[in-house]
């Protein structure tokens, strides 16, 4: 058996509707703490896709309880699909045979309400559970586009747990009915729903990391838990934008050819269903979409009642153009000229970003008393492209660097796929 830090992640998947989570002990009160949301109802949206493609990119072997498909959610149910990933020395704790746990390198049998464990904080007696980070996906993203760099970080930090999250409208998010409804379809209304996904989770992180549109999502869930706690957080979060900025987006960059609304308007101009991926992929790089964009719009497909030869969204695709509509004239400049206390903030700027870096906003952000680094040799999707060095920049918030080149050369080392 190799060591416990470099053993494979555990985990635990939840939010979808009817799905329940136990909680145990937490000294810190849960992360936006309020009043109860208004329950979130399963709608009927396209099938889901398969639980297959929740897996892709994480490394193999982790130990997963699995959530079943359970009649409608009571009041108070998850607000959104999210699932969490628990390092090696997390999982030593998980004891083997309980009830919906699964032994190391298989799955869990389903059941209906997913084992109580010291891993998750919550309000019953009990040790203090792992530090949290909250990974959080950009416009069409889903949670799984954040898993193998979540993996990442636990190889790197076994003593931590990873929450991924599926934002409304996105993922398995689409089939829960999001508080505020439509007016609220815009980056405070998804910063709102993790913020309630936390407080239903008795969850406080310490890390938050927004990768484009959850960029301004991470920094707006620290921007209301502050306001709502009065200026001052009761303990330190650090947040992290991932090539994204704070004000209201201007018109240079990204590639025209590849702007989001306008991949947006061409998703709801198509008829559907469709008989392929493929066919999707043609359809828009005839319209003069890259083949990448067009590839990566394609995985918001799903087989209508299971037949492959019927594709339709899985994602609600009116939602998402209300939120990145919203997103663009979204300005957080106020929030960084007089954070929380308690709040530190930092951006990862890419070298190869098409993004929107231009016009002197790096150097206004550290004016103001944020830092802002570098990353060589990625484009705009970070932690596909240089995934190495945006774990070397995210580490110190971690508690140290780690060297995973050294680490993954070590005997018995499984690596990443």
């Amino acid at each position: 058996m190799a060591p416990p830090s470099l053993r494979s992640p555990a985990r635990r998947v939840g939010g979808r509707p009817g799905t329940r989570r136990a909680a145990a002990a937490r000294a810190s009160p849960p992360f936006g703490a309020q009043p109860a949301p208004a329950p979130h109802r399963p709608r009927s949206p396209p099938a889901s896709p398969p639980r297959g493609a929740l897996t892709s990119g994480v490394v193999p072997g982790p130990r997963r309880a699995a959530a079943p498909a359970l009649p409608p959610a009571p009041a108070g149910g998850a607000p959104l699909g999210y699932e969490i990933l628990q390092g090696a020395m997390v999982c030593d704790g998980v004891e083997e045979g309980r009830e919906g746990a699964a032994p190391a390198g298989g799955r869990g049998q389903p059941t209906t309400t997913p084992p109580s464990s010291p891993q998750l904080r919550g309000t019953s007696p009990g040790p203090r559970p792992p530090p949290t980070a909250v990974l959080v996906h950009g416009i069409l993203g889903s949670r799984r586009n954040l898993a193998s760099f979540g993996a990442r970080l636990l190889e790197g930090f076994p003593s931590w747990q990873v929450l991924l999250v599926d934002l409304r409208c996105h993922g398995e998010s689409a089939a829960l009915r999001p508080a505020g409804g439509r007016e609220a379809d815009g980056v405070e209304g998804a910063a709102a729903d993790v913020l309630a996904l936390l407080s239903h989770l008795r969850l406080f992180p310490e890390v938050l990391i927004g990768h484009s549109f959850g960029g301004k999502v991470a920094m707006s869930m620290a921007d209301l838990f502050g306001r709502r706690s009065g200026g001052a957080l009761p303990r330190p979060v650090h947040v992290w934008v991932l090539d994204a900025l704070p004000g209201a987006v201007r018109g240079d960059g990204p590639d025209p050819a590849d702007h989001p609304a306008r991949l947006l308007d061409a998703l709801r101009s198509l008829p559907t269903p469709l008989p392929s991926r493929q066919d999707l992929a043609t359809r828009l790089t005839r319209a003069g979409f890259s083949l990448g964009v067009a590839r990566w719009a394609a995985t918001n497909l799903a087989p209508v009642g299971g037949d492959q030869g019927r594709l339709d969204w899985c994602v609600d695709l009116a939602g998402i153009a209300s939120m990145y509509a919203d997103y663009e004239a979204h300005t957080l400049w106020p929030f960084l000229k007089a954070p929380a206390k308690g709040v530190d903030v930092s951006f990862v700027r890419a070298a190869r970003s098409e993004y929107r870096w231009a016009g002197g906003d790096a150097d206004h952000i550290a004016s103001l008393g944020h830092a802002v680094h570098m990353l060589p040799g990625a484009g705009h999707w970070v932690h596909a492209e240089n995934p190495d060095g945006l774990f070397d920049i995210l580490a110190p918030s971690f508690g140290g660097g780690v060297d995973l080149h050294v680490r993954r050369a070590a005997p018995g080392s499984p690596g990443l796929v």
